[in-house]
């Protein structure tokens, strides 16, 4: 019998792990409320011999206690052992936690060991490996129904569009009037200071402006790069916490962008950067330019302790040791009660101005307490509907950072990160052509995260911080090129056709996937750039590419007719080569999305209406290399 595990791969698809929560199938997910019982099944074939399999579960951090599991039956030839979890029991006082189990399979002499590698599915190993995680948040916890289904759309403020709106310079600003031939500001290597203080004049009236264009896209939700007073053109470097930059239109044009856009379908999300300010800042004023005694004038100040000084005035903590971004100390209770404690608070003034939520810049960085404090006020003063989103790089499920593990969704903290993981694989996808990284990537976050918290993710492929997509398909290898180089290099018009085909099929894959889409603006316009600043070049309105735009505009509507996206359940089909196939699901409908990545035709088998082409697919149609198909 021994031998039989000596070809691990053959044995390894014979056992079944499943789960039902109070009765229900739930075997897709690994993170479940407080108040329920979870119970788990083990399928094992009978000629395997396995008759006295263990759990061996463990709180984070905690040792491991081993469960003998019972005989419960027998289906064909499948053995069923099971055991049934109070998660209320299991978290003790607490309202949460986070847990880590594998099975132990004894075999004569010998025990084999149980081993996932994306939280759903099992395999066996002669040595321990990959344990399942499980995660139980608080009873109650949900992320807002509106948010559900949604396209997001990114806007980097001073780049999308000016409008009618003249903007005031500032005595140490400029403007660059070249709007579709400029380049921004940068430095003579990367890393190197840059002033960034010239503009292009983008603002909030331009956006304004620009909503019909944004309806026709199909979005609900516009976030916006920060936009607090701040000396930079990227506004990263907050100056004033309490005013919206008057280069952007200050806080009335905010205020008729969020009325505006209310009226179209759509909510504006703020880009929160609370882990540090800038130095020419009302709260540190390290040049004198506002009226506050800042922290590095004086220790008297009202903000001194609102910074972590190693030695007065110039040597303090800042953010990645850049020293125009002082961080601030948000265990300091008058710090973090400015932020977030209070209708008068930071979050307190934006969320009674009607926002529809806030994007977290360098979540990790942030407090427990800050995060639960933000939580408790916007949820409070918008009526549980402001979303509250991360940025965190990694699977948030349990993310470890700063040596501290993480609670961000037991249910007091965020609604959503910034799905960088997904990112990663599609690209890895869309430029290797293997779906084995990609289809293990969307079950292993399927299985970690609350299934609210899935229909909510921030599906991106490029942001502020990384290459434009479009240059990641196409674009040459940029290791050894210098940014006055890549300031200018752009794609052969051969070279793009090629990057905009692989760029359809990933936008395919954004829309379709559970969460909802952020697309980075002019990403469905054709905009090309390699690294920070290169990737904030101006929005080219009249110039854009009308394949892209007319192929993200039908997106859009299928988003819109098809309900699914909002809450449908998912599942990985088939994963074979460069070709993956999944499906959007509820009891009611469902939808089939094969794409092809490879460079013959898939036969996969499928019929049913195409609903980007409108044709209509039988069993004996293949899916065309390069293809992504949308099937009802």
């Amino acid at each position: 019998m021994l031998a039989k595990f000596s070809n691990t791969k053959s044995a390894n698809k014979k056992i079944i792990l499943k789960k039902t929560v109070n009765g229900e199938d739930a075997s897709l997910f690994g993170a479940f409320s407080l108040k329920k019982e979870l119970c788990l099944s083990l399928l094992i074939p009978r000629a395997l011999g396995i008759t006295y399999p263990t759990l061996r579960l463990a709180r984070d951090g905690e040792a491991a206690t081993e469960y003998p599991m019972d005989f419960s039956g027998i289906e064909l030839d499948l053995d069923r052992f099971e055991i049934t979890l109070d998660l209320s029991k299991l978290c003790g006082d607490e309202q949460s936690g986070l847990f880590y189990y594998d099975f132990l399979f004894p075999l004569g002499e010998k025990t084999y060991f149980s081993e996932t590698f994306d939280n759903l599915g099992l395999e066996l190993s002669e040595n321990e490996g990959s344990k399942f995680r499980l995660l139980v948040y608080e009873e109650g916890f949900d992320t807002p129904k509106w948010f559900r289904g949604g396209i997001m759309y990114h806007i980097f403020v001073d780049r999308f569009a000016k409008g009618s709106f003249s903007a005031p310079l500032r005595e140490d600003a400029f403007f660059n009037e070249d709007w579709e031939n400029g380049i921004p500001q940068y430095g003579e290597y990367p890393g190197a200071f840059v002033e960034n203080n010239v503009f292009f004049g983008g603002n909030l009236i331009g956006i304004k402006e620009k909503l019909p264009y944004l309806k026709s896209l199909g979005v609900t939700v516009i976030y916006l790069s920060p936009i607090f007073k701040a000396y930079s053109n990227h506004k990263y470097d907050t100056g004033d916490y309490m005013q919206v930059d008057e280069m952007f239109g200050g806080d009335e044009a905010l205020s008729v962008l969020i009325s505006e856009a209310e009226k179209n379908g759509m909510k504006i999300i703020l880009d929160g950067v609370f882990n540090h300010t800038g130095d020419d800042s009302k709260y540190f004023n390290k040049y004198g330019k506002y009226e506050d005694l800042g922290a590095y004038q004086s220790k008297k100040s009202e903000y001194y302790n609102w910074y972590h000084w190693k030695e007065h005035p110039n040597r303090y903590e800042s953010w990645w040791g850049i020293p125009i971004l002082p961080k601030l100390n948000l265990e300091n209770e008058s710090c973090r009660n400015y932020f977030v404690y209070g209708e008068d608070s930071v979050v307190g003034k934006y969320t009674k101005m009607g926002i529809g939520g806030i994007r977290l810049d360098v979540a990790d960085e942030l407090t427990d307490d800050f995060l639960e404090g933000l939580r408790k006020t916007t949820k409070e003063l918008s009526g549980g509907k402001s979303v509250i989103i991360g940025e965190v790089w990694e699977n948030a499920a349990d993310k470890i950072a700063y040596g501290k593990r993480r609670k961000y969704f037991r249910g007091k903290q965020l609604d959503s990160v910034m799905n960088y993981p997904f990112r990663s694989a599609a690209v890895d996808f869309l430029t290797n052509g293997d779906s084995a990284l990609l289809a293990c990537a969307l079950t292993e976050l399927y299985a970690s995260y609350p299934k609210c918290v899935c229909d909510s993710l921030m599906n991106i492929l490029g942001t502020h911080d990384t290459e434009r997509i479009l240059t990641v398909l196409g674009g040459e290898d940029n290791y050894d090129k210098t940014n006055a180089e890549l300031a200018r290099i752009k794609m052969d018009e051969e070279t793009k056709k090629k990057a905009v085909k692989l760029l359809k099929i990933g936008s395919v894959l954004q829309y379709t996937v559970y969460g909802i889409p952020s697309v980075f603006y002019g990403d469905e316009a054709g905009l090309e750039g390699y690294r920070d600043p290169f990737c904030r070049m101006p929005f080219p309105w009249g110039k854009e590419n009308s394949e892209l735009l007319s192929h993200y505009t039908a997106l859009g509507k299928i988003r819109r007719k098809n309900k699914i996206f909002c809450e449908g359940l998912f599942r990985i089909r088939k994963s074979e080569g460069g070709y993956i196939e999944y499906e959007r699901y509820n009891d009611k409908e469902k939808l089939i999305i094969a794409i092809n990545r490879g460079s013959t035709p898939y036969f996969a088998r499928l019929s049913g209406k195409e609903l980007l082409s409108g044709r209509v697919y039988t069993e004996n149609d293949p899916i065309p290399p390069l293809e992504a198909v949308i099937l009802k």
